[in-house]
């Protein structure tokens, strides 16, 4: 894993600043790497703060990257594109947080810690980002039909059964 990017996400917020990079795949943390089938490519992102329309500071995540998933079906990679554009809001007290939490289920909120990690962030946005179930529209016949021809139909089992009398 590369070394953090550490920001004052308050002071990023108030400040309206923006900071963007792009990122080798292959310096993520493991988290994410071991969801991949390979660790090619590289992250473009970019970080901007603002204050939302009530007030409150917020930080928003852009970020497009072109991943290598293992298909669920015949275990060779799958190419995802993802892209994320999420907005953290961020809070002094998790009363607050709770409170707001309540009335929109949707907003993403986080407690304002004095530094944080971007890098975490952006592994965090990818992670979820990522296909729970990812499958090759079609994966090729060649593996399926050998993995079915080594294995016997379990009805001509069961039929094979059914026609023997007990001994």
């Amino acid at each position: 894993m590369s070394n953090p990017i550490l920001i004052d996400p308050l002071k990023h917020a108030f400040e309206g600043r923006r900071i963007a990079g792009k990122l080798p795949v292959a310096e993520l943390d493991e988290r994410v790497l071991s969801e991949l089938a390979e660790a090619s490519g590289e992250v473009d992102w970019a970080l901007t703060g603002f204050i939302d329309a009530l007030g409150r500071p917020a930080l928003r995540i852009v970020l497009s990257v072109a991943v290598s998933v293992p298909c669920g079906r015949c275990v060779q990679p799958l190419a995802v594109d993802l892209a994320a554009d999420s907005v953290i809001t961020l809070f002094n007290s998790e009363d607050k947080l709770e409170a707001a939490v309540e009335v929109d289920e949707t907003l993403d909120a986080i407690m304002a810690e004095p530094e944080l990690d971007v890098l975490a962030l952006i592994e965090d946005e990818i992670i979820m980002g990522l296909p729970l179930s990812p499958l090759h529209d079609d994966c090729g016949t060649e593996h399926l039909e050998r993995a079915k021809a080594d294995k016997p139909n379990p009805f001509a089992v069961l039929a094979a059964l059914k026609g023997r009398k007990p001994e």
